[in-house]
């Protein structure tokens, strides 16, 4: 492979630990190790006065500043504020995620030089806006996102990388059907896919932004508080640095359980202490409905794939979660199959996102591509329409779900009203007929309509769906002249002047601070 005359980095961001890899001059890819020589950088800030602290530092300090740090972050993106007042402010998710980028950006510097143009990973569920929130984060992190690529379809191309099929001579002849199970520390990811030479083509995909193995964690602690209270009559669930604590100590008793039958977990509060035994039978009892929702998500994708179990090749577990042993006995019953643990659980991912970041940067200098991704899109897509007999707000769905990016697709509505002189078209996220069940995703408006048009005056709407899972709209009246096309006004998403802002702000933080 020719050497690129850039860095080809990838950044998988996620939602307990992230990842910064890159090409070697021999186009293969490696994970960099951080500021403090660790290949994981925990996503968990610390505001410390004026002072900005991230990483490994930020993760300890959880235990006894608990209200100062921001921890899963990556779970609130799409929201207009994270979940927590910090120090007294009120921070937009996209924002703390930035502040995570800026570290990862810096402490990559010192190995590769300085460097702009990365790829950066999201879940394969997340939705339209909280792909814009995450190019926007890459932005006033001081990055230039040249894409964004979903995290089990980055794992499937460094699984392929590590089979040769990204070698010509290497590459699969039969069609390879591989199954990316993404169990993470905050998101959960299920995509089947198609590995037919070297193109990696994504059948179905779905998942769940709010479970992973933080919620694991959770149920454990919840086990420990509640023979706290039992012994002690007192909850440290509600002192935060009490809490902070015993959810560290949680946090290594699971991972105890994934190679021990039991493990202790120390429990203070109040100056009082219990020393809890949990054995890891009684942890997956209390956790079996949360894998039981992997399960269902895992049946629901090979059906949307058209798939049965004897056609996939391959279960391939990526994300840290995936070292569970419920995890994979409950995979293996499943699907008959032993699942593969070939891929780095937690660079995996990092490293598809830098061979994806390679593939873009060639194609920038007119270098030879060596594989193709075709992806699909996890949500359909639809505009809010008024069903004209129950006057009901309904969804009328443009692009249905997993369906093969990129695509354009039409749709015709009609105006409600006798000389209607504006249409505002709202897109929204979701399957439900009804549009109160989908999520609001933005809108855009069209105006100064010609003055005279009948009710029932045809609007055409078309979206234009890319790869990356970006929006854009066109909105026209036929036989006039108006139209318009634009990428959707999103309804959480900061402005331009509030994201140049927060960008001055964070690169005005010394590296220093990112200790």
């Amino acid at each position: 492979m020719k050497k690129l005359s850039v860095p080809a980095v990838g950044i998988d961001l996620g939602t307990t630990f992230s990842v910064v890899a890159k090409l070697d001059d021999e186009g293969r890819p490696q994970t960099l190790i951080n500021a403090e020589g660790e290949r994981l950088t925990p996503s968990v800030v610390l505001f410390d006065q004026d002072a900005v602290v991230v990483g490994r530092e930020a993760l300890k300090a959880l235990a006894i500043e608990a209200e100062n740090c921001a921890e899963c972050s990556k779970r609130d993106v799409g929201h207009r504020v994270f979940h927590k007042v910090l120090e007294g402010k009120q921070y937009p998710p996209e924002v703390i995620e930035a502040l995570i980028l800026n570290k990862l950006r810096i402490d990559a510097a010192t190995q590769v030089g300085p460097f702009s143009k990365a790829v950066v990973t999201v879940p394969a569920y997340f939705d339209e806006v909280r792909r814009k929130a995450t190019q926007d984060a890459g932005y006033m992190a001081g990055l230039e996102v040249m894409d964004i690529i979903n995290e089990p379809t980055a794992a499937a191309v460094a699984f392929g990388f590590q089979q040769g099929y990204l070698n010509r001579e290497g590459s699969s002849i039969e069609p390879q059907h591989v199954l990316v199970y993404d169990l993470g520390g905050g998101t959960f990811d299920l995509t089947c896919m198609e590995i037919r030479g070297t193109e990696f083509i994504a059948l179905a995909t779905d998942g769940d932004v709010r479970l992973g193995g933080y919620d694991w964690d959770q149920r454990l602690v919840d086990l420990v508080a509640e023979q706290f209270i039992r012994k002690h009559g007192a909850d440290p669930r509600e002192d935060p640095r009490s809490s902070g604590k015993l959810w560290r100590e949680c946090e290594d008793a699971k991972r105890t359980l994934s190679t021990r039958p039991k493990a202790t977990v120390i429990c203070e509060h109040r100056g009082l202490i219990a020393h809890v035994e949990v054995t890891r039978e009684q942890f997956e009892e209390s956790t079996q409905d949360l894998l039981d929702r992997t399960r269902f998500t895992t049946v629901q994708t090979l059906k949307a794939a058209g798939l049965q179990w004897s056609e996939i090749d391959r279960v391939l577990l990526v994300g840290g979660s995936t070292r569970m042993p419920m995890v994979r006995k409950m995979l293996e019953e499943l699907t008959g199959k032993p699942p593969d643990a070939s891929v780095a659980a937690d660079e995996a991912v990092a490293h598809g996102a830098a061979l994806h970041a390679g593939l873009l940067l060639a194609k920038e200098q007119g270098l030879p591509r060596l594989f193709r991704i075709r992806n699909v899109n996890s949500h359909s897509l639809g505009v809010v329409g008024i069903d004209p007999l129950t006057k009901r707000r309904r969804n009328g769905i443009l692009i249905p779900r997993n369906t093969r990016l990129p695509v354009t697709a039409k749709r015709t509505f009609k105006t409600s009203k006798a000389n209607q002189r504006s249409v505002l078209v709202q897109i929204v996220e979701g399957e439900s007929p009804s549009a109160d069940e989908c999520t609001p995703i933005g809108r855009c408006s069209l105006p100064k309509l010609p003055s005279g048009l009948s009710a029932q005056t045809p609007v055409d709407v078309w979206f234009h769906y890319k790869p990356n899972g970006r929006l854009k709209v066109r909105v026209l009246v036929p036989g006039t002249d108006r139209k318009v096309e634009t990428e959707i006004v999103r309804e959480n998403s900061l402005p331009k002047e509030h994201l140049d802002g927060w960008r001055q702000y964070i690169s005005g933080v010394p590296p220093t601070e990112y200790r």
